[in-house]
């Protein structure tokens, strides 16, 4: 076994291989660019080495500084994460010349799958199902445009050395393709250093599904279970889970089976992922084709070791080790069911749009460090072969029995969410021994996480969870396109969670109102705190409430117990009414509180009767008009103005073309209207709200 490893990645995955590492008695090197010198994976480590600046491609993505490190350290074996160098076949072929391991699979399987186009031909030929498409290489938008005609609309284009939802543009019509062949070409090269096209047809109501497969350097190859990951935004995945709601036993075996004739036909090992589009209409199960296949552990890969009991950093670890597996596919069984949300740093109040700053306040749901779960031990399976990761595992705490919280991240308090980098703060994961109850986990530990100083699309998942559709199991790729297709505004509030958030806050006045009366040096003697209180929510709502000993009573409804605990300054509430539990984010806004809880914030103020009264007489003040100017969604890099001073422009027509974090965003006039001015141009960074064009 290794005695030392380098792990050549940031952030969460990095703390996810130091935190295996660890347990198993081996010595880490961190690296870290300049932007990431105080980021908790360099605390973690036994080592750290500085690679260089900020941007990826001057730290990260240098594989001559990554070498340097190895040998200033003496690591014996790399580990790639996910992302950055870990599917670069050039990679893993310099540390094989130097001696040193590559926790990944051989080169040239990197090889044979890092070429879309390749790939799909591999799989042909092992007898793995192929979507129809036209794979050779693809020189002008003109050609592209006659291939998407002869496949058929609609079509994805799609770089060749893709991945990670990025050189990725559907396209339905002629004008599709002509808009986005270029922009996919542009994205494959600044990504991926590639800019090869393929196109293939695109499968409607489809299901994404993955197979992990695991093989060790003797010849074993298994496949250790599904994942469903159909929950995605711009193809980038959003919500997996374990198993998939969708897949029967029959349809496994034949996914599986597949996967691993992929795989042996490349001579593969190590941990690695077989991806699948399904035809949702297809209930035969027979409907399913091949996507790619990823060379190195997946971002989802925690809801396969949550209903497996493996960790499969450990087993990738072991077989570069030259180890054999210490199990078989008859070994391999799924147990509950788990999900993972991705925390992003995006803003899905405006569109989902990319967010970067300092993390003011990060406080994700309460965890305990290194639990073990008895479930995979039961199951009298070697211990090695059924290890659970060491990560941050805790019992839900929110009232849900039986269920497990997992939160893998790599920010802390205080730090930055940088422009440089993937906009991910976490991951959040569930176990339960049903789809129900893991879904419920979800909803209680978004709850309550805590992130202040930038955008995130917490309310966003908890909205998912809570879906109808979701929870049903019938979704596809187009989910969050079919069900939000005006964008995100909060999660639907009932009626029963607004009376029980009147309830809170009015508890919550109270404090306030009891505290401000024994201060006051200026009364004699502490002021009585009315029993009675009306509660405004946003959008006008009221609601009386009353309070009687330990009850409250909301609207002249029966009376119902009210248990919580809160002081001044306080954010995270737990309280119970009558027999609901409720976690709520509470923060002073003014003369009102913020409180968030289910996938939506609402501003709420909470007043006597009489102050109320005075306040409906009151003349709100009107916000500005800003319909006139075209404003910068997001910080990031002008890189297309198609607008000047005169112009005249239709709605919807392409206005602007923005970059942020190696994605192209095309900004759009909103209505028919005449340029005034740009004060802006091309190649310009821009900030947050910053004007780009002036209407007349």
């Amino acid at each position: 076994m290794f005695s030392k490893i380098l792990i050549a990645n940031r952030g969460e995955i990095a703390c996810r291989v130091i935190r295996t590492a660890k347990r198993m008695g081996i010595k880490t090197v961190a690296v870290y660019s300049d932007a990431d010198a105080r980021a908790p994976h360099v605390r973690m480590a036994d080592e750290s080495v500085r690679l260089g600046p900020a941007p990826a491609a001057q730290s990260y993505l240098d594989a001559e500084l990554i070498l340097d490190a190895v040998r200033a350290t003496g690591a014996e074996a790399v580990h790639p994460g996910y992302g950055f160098l870990s599917e670069r076949e050039s990679f893993a072929l310099a540390l094989k010349e130097a001696g040193v391991a590559f926790i990944g699979p051989p080169p040239h399987a990197i090889a044979a799958m890092g070429d879309k186009i390749e790939s799909k031909k591999l799989a042909r030929d092992a007898g793995v199902n192929v979507v129809p498409g036209y794979l050779g290489d693809i020189a002008t938008t003109d050609e592209a445009v006659t291939i998407a005609a002869d496949i058929g609309f609609p079509v994805m284009m799609k770089a060749s050395a893709g991945g990670g939802g990025k050189g990725m543009r559907l396209a339905y019509s002629e004008q599709d393709v002509r808009e986005g062949f270029e922009a996919t070409k542009r994205e494959g090269l600044a990504s991926f250093g590639d800019d090869r096209v393929f196109i293939e047809k695109f499968i409607e109501d489809p299901r994404h599904i993955e197979i992990q497969v695991l093989g060790d350097q003797h010849g074993t190859i298994l496949y250790l279970g599904e994942r469903e990951c159909s929950i995605q935004r711009r193809h980038q995945k959003v919500v997996e889970e374990a198993p998939s709601p969708f897949v029967t036993p029959e349809m496994r075996r034949a996914m599986g089976e597949q996967a691993v004739a992929l795989a042996r036909a490349v001579g593969y090992y190590s941990a690695g992922t077989v991806e699948l589009i399904v035809n949702g209409a297809d209930a035969s199960g027979q409907g399913f084709y091949f996507l790619e296949m990823n060379t190195r552990l997946q971002v989802e890969h925690p809801v396969t070791e949550e209903v497996t009991g493996l960790d499969l950093v450990e087993q990738m670890i072991r077989v570069a080790a030259g180890e054999k597996l210490a199990f078989g596919q008859e070994d391999v069984r799924l147990d509950g069911w788990s999900i993972e949300n991705r925390v992003y740093a995006e803003d899905p109040y405006r569109g989902f749009l990319p967010s970067t700053g300092r993390l003011v306040r990060y406080q994700p749901p309460a965890t305990i460090d290194d639990l073990r779960s008895s479930r995979a031990q039961s199951r009298g399976a070697d211990e090695t072969a059924v290890q659970r990761p060491s990560t941050a595992l805790g019992t839900n705490g929110g009232g849900v029995s039986d269920s497990i919280v997992r939160v893998d991240d790599g920010v802390f308090e205080g730090g930055e969410v940088s422009m440089f980098y993937d906009p991910m703060i976490a991951k959040l994961i569930t176990w339960a021994p049903t789809r129900e109850a893991a879904i419920d986990a979800q909803v209680e530990a978004l709850d309550a996480f805590d992130i202040q100083g930038i955008g995130h699309n917490v309310d966003f998942l908890s909205a998912l969870m809570q879906h109808p559709r979701f929870r049903s199991g019938e979704i596809t790729t187009g989910f969050i396109a079919e069900e939000y297709p005006d964008g995100f505004t909060g999660a639907p509030t009932d009626e029963t969670l607004t009376a029980d958030l009147s309830a809170i806050a009015a508890l919550i006045g109270s404090v306030h109102e009891r505290r401000a009366s024994l201060i006051d040096g200026q009364l004699n003697g502490p002021v009585p705190v009315p029993e009675d209180h009306v509660v405004r929510l946003d959008g006008g709502a009221e609601h009386r409430v009353h309070f009687e000993l330990d009850k409250v009573v909301v609207d002249g409804a029966e009376p119902q117990v009210l248990e919580a605990e809160y002081e001044p300054g306080q954010r995270l509430v737990r309280a119970r009414v009558g027999s609901r539990q409720r976690t709520v984010l509470v923060a002073k806004d003014g003369r009102s509180w913020k409180m968030t809880t289910r996938g939506a914030t609402h501003r709420v103020t909470v007043m006597t009767p009489l102050v109320a009264e005075l306040a409906r007489h009151m003349i709100e003040k009107v916000a500005p008009d800003l319909s006139r100017y075209l404003l910068a969604p997001m910080p990031g890099l002008l890189t297309r103005l198609d607008v000047k001073a005169g112009d005249k422009v239709e709605a919807g027509q392409p206005i602007a073309v923005v970059e942020a974090m190696k994605m192209e965003n095309i900004l759009r006039a909103e209505k028919s209207a005449t340029v005034k001015a740009t004060p802006v141009g091309a190649g310009e960074s821009l900030s947050v709200d910053q004007v780009i064009v002036e209407f007349e």
